[in-house]
């Protein structure tokens, strides 16, 4: 969102956004659903309409296709956020920050930079998991699998968030927690199951201990992580 290079005038024609900027990936994936020229279900037309409906806007036609999807990101992004904004601007004057930021241009995307250009590194993520064997106030006896079991699947763990590409780690992140940004307390749990399955409230992730090689700890987990482009991140 470039609202900052703009001086922080909420002029909409004139702000670059894009559907990666929408914080609430339910509603990014409802107004994506606009994006192009791909016939709508009755499902999906339903879902637009009520996100339009909300916010005073039209339902989507063929006509207004493109101008409805251009309003509800904007909408999305900037009008949720105005008042913030305005808040934000007088605290960034009062410091002193605000004179920084006009001289030095090119400081602005080191301080506030987008969400979707984050590059997600593997110890971002290590260092945020509570990991199963930390849980020393449980008995052994409690546990699913024995440690030798837990320890295997959470190094499997280890090496997938490690040698997976930049997407697969964003969507590993926002299957495990629902957001793109890793978070504190993103616990791990080693459990009977067959597929791996994640508690996105809870920022919990659960995987079956039944692996024994991570070939296919691999695929499964990737399989999982790919239902986060038509869910919420929950399988």
């Amino acid at each position: 969102m470039n609202t900052l290079q703009h001086g922080f005038q909420l002029n909409y024609d004139m702000t670059t956004i894009a559907v990666e900027d929408c914080p609430d990936l339910e509603r990014r994936q409802t107004i994506q659903l606009l994006d192009g020229n791909k016939d709508l279900s009755e499902e999906q037309k339903d879902a637009v309409w009520k996100l339009a409906d909300m916010w005073d806007l039209p339902g989507v036609t063929s006509e207004n296709r493109k101008w409805l999807f251009n309003r509800l990101l904007q909408h999305a992004v900037l009008g949720k956020t105005d008042k913030q904004i305005k808040q934000f601007r007088r605290g960034l004057k009062e410091t002193c920050v605000w004179q920084l930021l006009t001289e030095r241009k090119d400081v602005i995307p080191l301080m506030f930079p987008r969400e979707r250009d984050v590059e997600i590194k593997p110890q971002m993520i290590l260092d945020q998991i509570l990991w199963p064997l930390e849980k020393t106030n449980e008995d052994e006896e409690d546990e699913d699998y024995p440690v030798e079991t837990r320890c295997r699947i959470a190094g499997y763990l280890r090496e997938f968030i490690a040698t997976a590409s930049q997407s697969s780690r964003r969507g590993l992140v926002q299957f495990w927690t629902g957001w793109e940004v890793p978070s504190s307390d993103m616990q791990l749990e080693i459990v009977q199951g067959s597929l791996p399955k994640a508690s996105t409230c809870f920022k919990s992730l659960r995987l079956p201990g039944h692996y024994t090689n991570f070939k296919n700890f691999s695929q499964d987990l990737n399989a999982c992580v790919a239902t986060c482009d038509t869910g919420f991140g929950l399988v």
